[in-house]
C-alpha cells in the first residue's frame, strides 16, 4: 500500500514513527532495532549527507574501517551507530527511533537525495529441518572399481533419460529400478547421483563460491591443501564453525571427488570456497552480518554466493526492498546469490501443509534463486515451503534435501541431516560447475540453472524450474 509523502524540516520536533513493519505482517518477524537503508547507486554522498542532517548521526563507518588485514572487527562494527557498505549501497543504522521515522519518510520522496528505502533489520536462523536429522556419522564403504564406476555412468545417463521423457517424478515413483538408484553407496550420495554431478566432467575450477553460514571447519581433512578463505561477521566468534551446519553445507557446495573417509559428497570440487560467517555458533544472526558476507563476496568477485538462511515470512507480505535491490546489483557485477526457500511447511501430522507456507527472507527476492527441497524419490519434502505470495516469492528451482549425507566439524567427519539448506548448496554447486562449462555469470547463469533442470511432475509453486541438473 502507497504512503503519502510528508515533509520534514530536519531537526524539527515530531512524533514519527520508525519505519512501519511489512504491510501484511503476522508478529513472526524478529528484529534487532536497527534500520537498513537503501541508497541510490549514484548517490552515496547525498545519501550520507541526508542521514547526517536527519538521523544525527555525525560519522557513518565504512565496512573497510572495521578491517585489519584478514581480520573483521565485527564487535565495533555491530556497536557502530552506522555502518556503510559501499560496494552494495546499504547503510545499517541504530538510532532514535523518531530521526529514524523522519528519514523514512524523507526516503518516501522522489529520492533526489539519494535514499531509496528504509526497514527494520531482521533476525534470521539456518534452515536445517530438526525432524529429519540422521546418522551422526556412517561407516567408510569400500573403494569401487573403474569397471563398475563405468557401467555406473552408463546406468545414470540412462536414468536421466528416462525421467526426461517419461513424466519426472512419476517416473520415478512407478519404476522400483528407477527409484533405488537416487540411494547413498559407495560411489556418492544420492543428491548427486539425481543432479547428474557423478557423471559430469566438470570441477568448479576458476569458479569463487562464497557460503554464508555458520563459518568452516578448517581442520577437516577431506578440505586438505583447498583454497579456502575464511573471515567471521559474527562478534566474539571465530570463522572456526561451531555449529557444523556452514561446514555441510560448504561440503556439498565445494566438498571433495574423493573423500578420506566415505563416499563422495562435494558437487565443485575445485571451486575456491569463501566461508563468510554470518550466523553465530547458535545458529542465527542478522541482515547486518548477511550484508557484510555479501559486500565481502563482491568485493573477492565470487561468482556465487550460498545462503542457506532466513527468516519466516508471513502470508501476504512483501519482499524486502534493500535485499532485492543488493541481489540486483550483484547480478549486474556477475554474482548470483542463491538462498534457502524454508522449512515451515510441516503440519502437526507429519504431512505438508497445503497450500504450504510462503518462501522464507531473503529466498523471496525475485532477483535471488529459491530453492526448495526434494527427497530421494523426487518428491517435495513435506517441509519446503511454496511460492504462495503474490509480486515475487516464488521458487526457482529446486535441489536434494532430504537425508544429505556431508561434511561435519571433527572429530565427527560426517553426518546426514535435511532441510532446504541441504537443497542450496546442491544448487550453488552446480552453479559453479555451470559457470565453469559455460563462461556463465550473473541473469546469464541464473536462466542456465533454470534452464537445464530436470522437469518434475510437481506444481512449480513447489519446485519452480524443476530439479538443477549439472553440466556433462
Amino acid at each position: 500500500m502507497a504512503r503519502k509523502t510528508k515533509t520534514v524540516t530536519p531537526g524539527a520536533s515530531t512524533n514519527l514513527t520508525p519505519p512501519a513493519l511489512p504491510d501484511h505482517y503476522d508478529g513472526s518477524m524478529e528484529t534487532t532495532g536497527k534500520y537498513l537503508v537503501l541508497f541510490r547507486e549514484d548517490a552515496v554522498d547525498s545519501a550520507k549527507a541526508m542521514i547526517k542532517d536527519i538521523a544525527g548521526l555525525t560519522h557513518l563507518a565504512m565496512v573497510a574501517d572495521f578491517d585489519s588485514d584478514d581480520e573483521f572487527d565485527a564487535e565495533a562494527a555491530s556497536n557502530a551507530p552506522g555502518i556503510l557498505f559501499p560496494e552494495i549501497g546499504v547503510a545499517v543504522l541504530s538510532g532514535d527511533p523518531t530521526q529514524i521515522g523522519s528519514l523514512s519518510i524523507a526516503a518516501e520522496g522522489d529520492g533526489d537525495r539519494g535514499i531509496l528505502a528504509v526497514e527494520p533489520e531482521r533476525i534470521v536462523h539456518v534452515m536445517m529441518e530438526p525432524g529429519w536429522v540422521g546418522a551422526m556419522s556412517d561407516p567408510e564403504p569400500s573403494t569401487p572399481s573403474l569397471t563398475y564406476l563405468r557401467g555406473y555412468r552408463d546406468a545414470i545417463n540412462h536414468i536421466y533419460e528416462q525421467l526426461a521423457t517419461g513424466g519426472g517424478a512419476g517416473a520415478v515413483a512407478a519404476d522400483p529400478a528407477v527409484a533405488a538408484a537416487f540411494l547413498d553407496d559407495a560411489i556418492s550420495t544420492w543428491g548427486l547421483k539425481a543432479t547428474r554431478v557423478v557423471t559430469s566432467r566438470f570441477s568448479g575450477r576458476g569458479i569463487r563460491v562464497a557460503v554464508l553460514d555458520t563459518g568452516f571447519d578448517s581442520t577437516h581433512p577431506d578440505f586438505v591443501g583447498r583454497s579456502v578463505t575464511m573471515k567471521s561477521f559474527v562478534a566474539g566468534e571465530p570463522p572456526q564453525d561451531g555449529h557444523g551446519h556452514g561446514t555441510h553445507c560448504i561440503g556439498t557446495s565445494c566438498g571433495p571427488l574423493r573423500s578420506t573417509f566415505g563416499r563422495r559428497y562435494g558437487i565443485a570440487h575445485r571451486a575456491s570456497i569463501f566461508a563468510g560467517k554470518v550466523l553465530s555458533n547458535g545458529g542465527s544472526g542478522s541482515d547486518s552480518g548477511i550484508l557484510a558476507g555479501i559486500e565481502w563476496a563482491l568485493t573477492n568477485r565470487c561468482q556465487v554466493v550460498s545462503m542457506s538462511l532466513g527468516a519466516s515470512v508471513g502470508v501476504g507480505q512483501p519482499f524486502s526492498v534493500v535485499f532485492e535491490s543488493v541481489a540486483r546489483r550483484c547480478l549486474q557485477a556477475g554474482t548470483i546469490i542463491i538462498a534457502a526457500a524454508g522449512n515451515t511447511s510441516r503440519g502437526a501430522n507429519g504431512r505438508r501443509l497445503n497450500p504450504p507456507n510462503p518462501v522464507s527472507h531473503p529466498a523471496n527476492c525475485p532477483s535471488i534463486m529459491a530453492v526448495a527441497a526434494v527427497d530421494s524419490q523426487l518428491g517435495i519434502a513435506p517441509f519446503s515451503d511454496g511460492g504462495i505470495n503474490p509480486n515475487g516469492g516464488g521458487v526457482d528451482i529446486a535441489g536434494p534435501g532430504v537425508d544429505v549425507y556431508s561434511s561435519w566439524p571433527m572429530p565427527t567427519r560426517s553426518r546426514t541431516i535435511s532441510g532446504t539448506s541441504m537443497a542450496t548448496p546442491h544448487v550453488a554447486g552446480i552453479a559453479a560447475l555451470l559457470s565453469e562449462a559455460r563462461g556463465l555469470t550473473g541473469n546469464t547463469l541464473a536462466q542456465a540453472l533454470t534452464g537445464t533442470a530436470l522437469r518434475l511432475n510437481l506444481p512449480s509453486r513447489d519446485v519452480g524450474a524443476g530439479l538443477a541438473q549439472a553440466p556433462q
